[in-house]
């Protein structure tokens, strides 16, 4: 997962500080110029996480703040989760769980562990990454990095894929996240390979 990510990746990072639409010319939001990566509107399509087979055990010196994963460590029991060190829902090594505690099994009914390679398969280079918003970036263990200035005049973001609702999603894959931006409901999606679990504002 994380070589196509780094793949689709590699050809945008000579854009620097340019914005980067995925799936067309426009994206969703009307003012770009806070966006570092945007989706083109009205696929019904989500982004999917890397899968994480070994969490980090001291992720403080491995791990940045604000890394999004698939926790597939026991892939049994999987769960969509985000590093927070000391957000008050994060466990004792700072994980945040998205998914609200309803597991997945990510080898049964379907077995999508068996198509994610394994480190006998792939031989992972720990310092490749594609970054987007600079040349250069200090982050820890990110695989795309979104790199932004952090002041309030210049600081940019990522916009999701936006759907107006998660069942508009064809098959979803475990670790798909999208934003939910109904009529009447706005909020956070992500898919652990069972069910969405959804987080508002």
């Amino acid at each position: 997962m994380k070589k196509i990510i780094t793949s689709i990746c590699l050809g945008m990072v000579a854009m620097g500080s340019a914005q980067v639409i995925i799936g067309g010319t426009s994206g969703t939001a009307t003012n770009q110029t806070s966006v570092l990566l945007d989706f083109k509107p009205g696929e019904n399509k989500g982004i999917i996480l890397p899968y994480v087979r070994t969490m980090a055990s001291t992720p403080t010196t491995s791990v940045e703040p604000g890394t999004i994963l698939v926790d597939a460590s026991t892939a049994t029991s999987s769960a969509v989760k985000y590093y927070a060190p000391g957000n008050t829902l994060a466990d004792a090594n700072g994980w945040v769980d998205l998914s609200n505690g309803n597991k997945a099994n990510l080898t049964s009914p379907t077995d999508y562990m068996a198509k994610q390679p394994t480190t006998a398969q792939v031989t992972e280079l720990t310092n490749a990454r594609a970054i987007i918003g600079a040349e250069t970036s200090t982050a820890k263990g990110g695989v795309l990095v979104l790199e932004s200035n952090g002041t309030a005049a210049g600081a940019k973001a990522m916009v999701l894929p936006q759907v107006a609702s998660t069942d508009d999603v064809i098959n979803p894959a475990p670790g798909m996240m999208v934003y939910v931006n109904g009529a009447t409901n706005k909020r956070l999606a992500v898919f652990n390979g069972a069910k969405w679990t959804y987080w508002a504002p």
